[in-house]
């Protein structure tokens, strides 16, 4: 079956250092974006990168600290994804967040 409706992407940008009440913060919104019933939410780890402290992060086996960039995208509709906002507000506390409207084309099976 095929569906398609316009929706919402975040795009969240930190590093895999980064933690939230010990833990680490892409495992905090990930378990955020499931309680919330988020349609779609994946993490990215990057090889190099740099953001809003323009310092490089790396993924490297030869570093003593491994602080890879991280990528959090996050898909859904603009109400659910509007009450993951606040969340965000408190949790990330370095870091990007980019929004976008985007068009969703979902493929899904049909059980018979």
């Amino acid at each position: 079956m095929k569906q398609e409706f316009p929706a919402r992407m975040l795009r969240i940008h930190f590093g895999e250092d980064d933690r939230w009440q010990g833990k680490p913060l892409h495992e905090v919104i990930l378990a955020k974006c499931l309680e919330l019933g988020i349609a779609e939410a994946i993490v990215y780890r990057g090889i190099e990168g740099f953001g809003t402290a323009s310092r490089i992060r790396h993924a490297s086996h030869w570093r003593l600290s491994n602080d890879a960039p991280i990528q959090v995208s996050i898909i859904d509709t603009e109400a659910r994804i509007a009450r993951l906002i606040p969340f965000l507000d408190t949790v990330v506390e370095e870091g990007l967040v980019a929004a976008s409207t985007v068009d969703v084309i979902r493929y899904s099976r049909v059980s018979g």
